[in-house]
């Protein structure tokens, strides 16, 4: 069975961002360029819906930057290749070898997870500080 190809409409429809962004995407090396048709239209597989659907995700939930998002992109893509390499190594010293080559590619991943949460904790940490002020502030209003 083939797969279903989708013009950039159906991609912004599925993947919730506009048909620009897409193609910022593209143009800047974050998602790799689709097919194109004879005529040039753009031809997408349901794997660039899903990869943009992760990148939102990287952005919003993760709070990521696109400089960040194509960091981790390209560590997530070392690791698939790495983990299929893995798969094909038979030798003991060679497993190990590119196990701790992996840990050492998931260590930086959680590195920029760490960085970004500290980060929020600040934000949530000032945040709290100030409300308690202003609750504190109508207190002695209250109390006056």
């Amino acid at each position: 069975m083939k797969e279903e190809l989708l013009k950039i409409d159906d991609v912004a429809k599925q993947s919730g961002l506009s048909k620009r962004t897409i193609r910022y995407y593209e143009e800047i090396g974050i998602l790799q360029p689709p097919e194109r048709s004879e005529g040039g239209t753009r031809l997408y597989h349901q794997d660039h819906v899903e990869f943009l659907k992760k990148i939102t995700v990287a952005k919003e939930v993760l709070g990521l930057t696109l400089q960040e998002v194509q960091q981790f992109i390209t560590l997530t893509d070392t690791i698939e290749s790495q983990r299929a390499e893995y798969r094909k190594a038979s030798a003991p010293g060679e497993q190990r070898e590119m196990l701790a080559e992996m840990i050492g590619i998931l260590d930086k991943q959680l590195e920029l997870l760490e960085q970004k949460m500290g980060k929020i904790l600040n934000v949530q940490t000032e945040l709290v500080t100030l409300r308690e002020r202003a609750r504190a502030a109508i207190e002695r209003i209250d109390h006056k």
